[in-house]
């Protein structure tokens, strides 16, 4: 089938994707094993839009049973409960509550996931510390980990109050994180300025990294999706999207149409592209220009990036996407450019699939 790869479509790659991954893992042994993490949830919330795009019922089972192998009838859960990112698989419950509302378990644990924004660390401004272990944290990464579940959950369960907590986190990094230079947001920022990449005066960390700021147009990008049209902030939102895509393109690999792990540094001969960072973005750019916020030349930047993505990728039987850093804190300069890389990934992949929807239904000039 991989011969033939030069007629597949946007989704043929992300079924492709999706497929490499179920014949060599069931759904509880995706890494790390047994986990509520965000790494498995980020693909399995590709393969369910890849779902919503076929119909294929494969889908819907891999995804349940990754599900009902975490979750007892109960809505019991093991989960870390002083993090964001334990927040994200809980993305994967709303449908499956839809779909099963004879089973509770869905709503139930739904509802465990919900209660840890009550129970969170804060700045004094209001915002989410990441995780416990870094204090006074705020980290681009986090809008994605819970924001998009706290506004499923308001529309989902009639709790209207979570928009307000959300978009507020959205300001909070704007404020603290986008550099006016550029209009790129810093991965990280603290408000004590005591972890040791902390600027003295702005606590920011010093680079912008890939993954990060996808996170951020990921998460920009699905707001829209969950706000009402008659919500204050929607302009706000869409305006901030599209600053972010505009302050992308610049830094865009001529050559290959793929992003920096460092995106403003691709001068440097130790910094690498890298492959999730690039399908987020991809993902950003399609999902603007869906929505009209956004032009031709735009959409078309971010088709160049989707093709180099595809040139990447191994002329092999089974899919495979390389150059996918793994899981990074913040840090310098050198704390990003050597960390070590994967195959296959699930950053990666989820993103990947993402990507490959978001490209397919914005040729269509389709918002989903």
């Amino acid at each position: 089938m991989m011969n033939r790869r030069n007629e597949w479509t946007p989704l043929d790659w992300a079924e492709a994707a999706c497929q490499a991954l179920m014949e060599r893992y069931l759904p509880e042994e995706l890494p790390p094993a047994g986990r509520w993490h965000y790494h498995q949830g980020v693909f399995l919330c590709g393969m369910e839009q890849v779902l919503h795009c076929t119909g294929d019922q494969r889908y819907n089972e891999y995804l349940k049973r990754y599900v009902d192998k975490l979750i007892d009838p109960q809505g019991n859960l093991y989960f870390a409960r002083d993090e964001l990112d334990a927040i994200q698989p809980g993305l994967l419950l709303f449908r499956l509550d839809q779909q099963y509302p004879e089973d509770l378990r869905y709503a139930k644990a739904a509802r465990k996931l919900r209660c840890l924004f009550d129970t969170l660390n804060r700045t004094s401004e209001g915002g989410f510390w990441h995780k416990d272990k870094y204090p006074y944290n705020m980290w681009l990464d986090g809008l994605y980990m819970g924001g998009v579940f706290a506004l499923k959950y308001a529309n989902a369960f009639e709790e209207p109050e979570l928009r307000e907590l959300v978009l507020l986190q959205e300001r909070l990094m704007r404020q603290h994180m986008r550099d006016e230079r550029t209009g790129l947001l810093y991965h990280a920022w603290d408000e004590s300025r005591q972890m040791p990449w902390a600027d003295p005066t702005t606590g920011c960390s010093p680079e912008f990294w890939a993954r990060s700021l996808g996170w951020y147009g990921l998460a920009l990008s699905q707001f829209l999706d969950e706000l009402p049209a008659e919500e204050p902030q929607l302009k706000q939102l869409e305006e901030a999207l599209v600053q972010f895509v505009h302050a992308l393109l610049p830094h865009q690999d001529q050559a290959t149409g793929l992003w920096y792990q460092v995106v403003d540094k691709g001068d440097r001969n130790d910094n690498w592209l890298e492959t999730s960072g690039t399908s987020l973005f991809i993902y950003a750019i399609a999902k603007a220009y869906a929505r009209g916020l956004v032009g031709e030349a735009e959409f078309a930047a971010a088709e160049r990036a989707y093709q180099g993505l595809l040139n990447m990728i191994p002329q092999q039987d089974s899919f495979v996407l390389p150059n996918i850093c793994i899981g990074t804190s913040a840090g310098d300069y050198e704390n990003y450019v050597t960390r070590p890389v994967s195959e296959n990934d699930l950053h990666g992949v989820g993103a990947f699939i993402l990507a490959s929807v978001a490209v397919a239904q914005a040729a269509h000039k389709l918002a989903y």
